[in-house]
């Protein structure tokens, strides 16, 4: 019995001492840095590691849409007349189906042909036109809200008509308007708009004023970079390149300022459907100069679209309201309206612009033959395109071969079928 007892005794003992052991163990693999670097070192490290914050990249866009020559012959201000109850001028009914697609963009743009010196100062119709504000207002209802005011045209009423156009301009909030001015200084102004984040302005110019003298000293009335000079002028090429250099300086001085720069260009020949040797000289130079967008306006008819580089250039997107004799190829019935994507891309503090998902549409103006009147103008994409331009889709072909001259890659929007199903405004 007395050795069992001892043999108890003993196990309690050892066991008592394996405890003690065991917790002295426990203590130093809690305190030991060793042991702790040696336990699980690897997961030990990832977790303790901090990780440098990835430079944020920022992305965002806006949508652009052009179209070309807002050409207000009298028939037209006439029937606008007519839809006012003679008591003003209301050109909306015949932009109800641009207004469907242009309130869906961040920026439209347009080019006033004739000058706006309003109703008071009396208008008219070629060789010296003069129109109503409506005809500039209810553009803007439609959702224009870029503007290009230099043409051919811009001198034909005169030094008061330009100073009445440019102060109606000046009224309107949130709208761009470039090209003719009351001042050295207000041309020079820089202005900058905003779209989703993204910085843009325009820069305009036209190519002559029809042999109407811009007034010396007084040159900020019309911005003119001539290509109309006399070919037996001994001092064409020295002049044109001063000009140049002109351009060049007023690029220069609004390029680092915002993020997409556009150049509005009134020049070409008329009803030609490839661009001139100036054309194409101008649109390389504006390339040079880092211009990202170039709108060409004043043929009147639709020319080739292209990328110069990185600068993407429509030579001339013909007109889009006129009056102008509808011949058997609907030449100058016919233009185009374009839209694109902006997408500005920041990182590290650095931008950069990219322009993408470029569609041309054509759009049809259409008017009685017979009487002058009923105008509108229709996108090629709505079904009303198959009541008022039979044969539309030879039509859509022909055009799509000049836009597509230089790029066989260029989108055309298809016309309208009626086995393809459309959102169009009825």
């Amino acid at each position: 019995m007395e050795r069992k007892k001892n043999t108890g005794k003993n196990v309690v003992l050892i066991a008592s001492i394996i405890l003690l052991i065991a917790v002295i163990a426990l203590v130093v693999l809690k305190i030991s840095p060793n042991t702790k670097e040696t336990i699980g070192t690897a997961s030990s490290k990832q977790e303790n590691k901090i990780e440098p914050e990835k430079p944020k990249e920022e992305t965002t866009s806006a949508s652009l849409i052009m179209v070309g020559d807002n050409l207000v012959h009298s028939s037209i201000y006439k029937e606008a007349h007519r839809n006012a109850n003679n008591k003003g001028y209301d050109f909306k009914p015949m932009l109800r189906l641009i207004k469907e697609k242009v309130k869906n963009y961040d920026i439209a743009y347009y080019n006033q042909e004739t000058i706006l010196g309003g109703s008071k100062m009396g208008l008219s119709d070629y060789p010296c036109f003069n129109s109503p504000y409506e005809a500039g207002g209810n553009m803007l209802d439609a959702g224009f809200n870029l503007v290009s005011t230099a043409s051919n045209h811009t001198m034909d009423r005169g030094e008061q008509a330009i100073l009445n156009s440019r102060a109606y301009w000046d009224k309107q909030k949130d709208v761009l308007a470039v090209g003719s001015y009351q001042s050295f200084e207000q041309r020079d102004e820089l202005q900058i708009r905003q779209a989703n984040g993204i910085t843009y302005t325009m820069l305009n110019y036209t190519y002559g004023t029809n042999g109407i003298p811009v007034p010396e000293g007084k040159e900020y009335l019309v911005n003119v970079w001539p290509t109309d000079l006399s070919i037996n002028d001994p001092k064409r090429d020295t002049k044109y390149q001063a000009y140049k250099e002109k351009v060049k300086e007023d690029i220069k001085r609004v390029r680092e300022k915002v993020d997409v720069l556009i150049v509005a260009m009134h020049c070409g020949i008329e009803y030609t459907k490839e661009p001139s040797a100036y054309q194409k000289d101008e649109a390389e130079f504006l390339a040079e100069q880092g211009v990202d967008l170039v709108i060409g306006t004043h043929p009147h008819v639709l020319e080739p679209v292209e990328w110069i580089d990185d600068t993407l250039v429509f030579y001339s997107l013909g007109n889009f309201i006129s009056a102008q004799y509808q011949d058997e190829n609907y030449n100058k019935t016919v233009g185009l309206m374009s839209s694109l994507r902006i997408t500005k891309t920041t990182k590290d503090g650095k931008s950069s612009i990219k322009i993408d998902n470029v569609e041309n549409e054509f759009i049809y103006t259409y008017y009685n033959q017979a009487t002058w009147s009923n105008f509108r103008v229709i996108p090629f994409s709505h079904k009303d395109i198959v009541k008022y331009l039979p044969g539309y889709q030879k039509v859509h072909e022909r055009y799509k071969e000049i836009v597509q001259m230089y790029d066989k890659d260029m989108v055309v929007v298809p016309a309208y079928s009626e086995n393809v199903a459309h959102g169009d405004a009825s």
